[in-house]
């Protein structure tokens, strides 16, 4: 589960980095508003979850919390010092999630996250996810293209949910990589993902050889959908 941290003061930045990492949280962190754009310009589809500190020294974590919206429906939590009413307000008619104000302890911090990555969670679930004519239902793990069940192993189910996930998205070899990565130990390597990418287009392009479902980025990786 990847953290996208946006805090100005670093040393609790750092404080927040060591306990999110404690519970098994990779945080990414950043410390001015140019440095967290840059960050969610380039790389929101891999991020689960947004922390913004709402002043910073070079913007507004508003600012931010309304690209993110834009580009991906990625839960947001504000992190500010500013606890009147119409800062609350504000922040959650922007679409943010959750606010909490500075100071707050750790451990309701961390409860505030599992709570709404939860909420999340159940949001995708219920939901399938449409890919032209293939139909991937995260909640029971199933795969239908024309209304006709496919048979997936884990590793392309994961895969597949991967790219799912990130409709319209560049992903490079090694986002891809970082994604399916076997928490069971299997090794996957990059001649691996490649027979993973070729299985899956078999299975569901109609024609594998001019594939429009999962399709190749010249130069930079594959994107499903759009």
């Amino acid at each position: 589960m990847r953290i996208l941290l946006v805090e100005d003061d670093r040393t609790i930045a750092a404080g927040l980095e060591y306990s999110l990492s404690q519970e098994g949280y990779e945080t990414v962190a950043c410390h001015t508003y140019e440095a967290a754009k840059e960050m969610i310009e380039r790389d929101l589809g891999l991020l689960d979850l947004c922390l913004l500190d709402i002043s910073l020294p070079d913007g507004s974590g508003y600012d931010l919390c309304r690209l993110v919206k834009e580009k991906r429906d990625v839960p947001v939590i504000f992190l500010t010092a500013m606890d009147e009413e119409i800062n609350v307000v504000m922040g959650l008619d922007m679409g943010a999630d959750d606010y909490i104000a500075k100071p707050f302890r750790v451990r309701e911090l961390l409860s505030r996250i599992q709570s709404v990555l939860r909420r999340y969670a159940k949001q995708l679930q219920s939901k399938a996810i449409v890919i032209q004519d293939v139909q991937v239902h995260p909640q029971q793990g199933m795969v239908y293209k024309q209304g006709e069940e496919v048979a997936l192993t884990a590793m392309e189910y994961r895969l597949l949910l991967t790219f799912a996930n990130h409709l319209g998205q560049v992903l490079t070899r090694q986002q891809l990589l970082e994604q399916i990565w076997d928490a069971a130990g299997d090794f996957v390597n990059d001649n691996t993902l490649t027979v993973y990418i070729k299985r899956l287009r078999e299975k569901l392009e109609n024609d594998p050889q001019r594939p429009e479902i999962i399709k190749t980025v010249r130069g930079l990786g594959y994107r499903a959908g759009a």
